[in-house]
């Protein structure tokens, strides 16, 4: 066995397979981690309730625990569905964030509860709510509807022309806000300070557990900041380069082969120690 206490795990191209489900030698993988005293939590940039549904696959809904939503602008409590946590982007940063996308021609989108409210209709849309049931509401008075508040902003769109748009951003909000690409087409706008990797410290230390004992597993570079923060930060074999280069430990296995259950098979529960390497914080604080 090994000294982790908390798993923290991403949900898209790292704990679900391509087609949205949970293998059953991962979810038996989990169940035989938490029996052995580890505390899962499903770290997503999903809302809650569509990370709800495998929370409840998982039957992580019947015991204390926290789920990290959104990116990390809600900790929601398994058990209760109650929200510790909840952060909301600033709305002059918002506007701001808004005006420039609309003004560059790209779409804009807003989630709440289980809606997904759009400026306008698109492609990105579309699958997004193929990933996530959520329903699209197409707000005619979209800036007004960001005014009302929100927990972060998403711009969908070519990843060629999305990178202009965020240096666009970057040079007039990037001090105010957190900002980066969930995936290739996905841009994203969160608070300030608020990430998986804030959210999850706020997980340990309300449990009491040290970062040195926590694992993050993730694939894209909205789990940066918790494959940073963790003191062991684990990519998906099949995840960006960038985040493979800053992880103490690359998966041998993808998340279409049980990447995740191979890990926790191997240097949770199994013998084999975990390779040494400095985790990223040393130094880095």
């Amino acid at each position: 066995m090994s000294s982790i206490r908390i798993l923290a795990l991403d949900l898209d191209d790292t704990l679900l397979r391509s087609d949205l489900t949970i293998s059953f030698r991962t979810r038996s993988a989990i169940k035989k981690a938490e029996s052995a005293g580890i505390v899962v939590v499903l770290a997503s940039g999903r809302v809650p309730v569509a990370l709800e549904k495998y929370a409840k696959m998982l039957n992580l809904h019947k015991r204390p625990g926290y789920l990290i939503c959104n990116n990390g602008t809600i900790i929601q409590e398994s058990l209760t569905g109650e929200y510790m946590y909840e952060s909301f982007l600033p709305t002059k940063s918002a506007l701001v964030a808004f005006d420039l996308a609309n003004a560059e021609g790209f779409p804009v989108q807003i989630y709440e509860h289980d809606i997904m409210y759009i400026s306008r209709k698109n492609e990105f849309a579309d699958y997004d709510q193929t990933l996530t049931g959520l329903k699209q509401v197409v707000v005619d008075d979209f800036r007004g509807r960001v005014t009302e508040g929100c927990y972060k902003l998403l711009i969908p769109g070519d990843p060629m022309i999305l990178q202009p748009l965020e240096n666009l951003l970057r040079t007039y909000i990037g001090d105010d806000v957190t900002l980066f690409a969930s995936k290739p087409y996905f841009l994203e706008i969160l608070p300030p300070g608020t990430d998986k990797g804030s959210a999850l410290a706020m997980v340990a230390e309300k449990l009491g557990i040290p970062r040195e004992q926590v694992m993050a597993v993730g694939d894209s570079m909205n789990d940066e900041a918790m494959i940073r923060w963790a003191g062991y930060g684990v990519a998906m074999v099949n995840g960006d380069e960038r985040i493979k280069k800053l992880a103490a430990l690359v998966t041998d296995k993808t998340n279409d082969d049980d990447g995740v259950a191979d890990l926790i098979e191997r240097f949770i529960l199994g013998k084999e120690p975990l390779p040494q390497k400095t985790p990223y914080w040393v130094g880095n604080h």
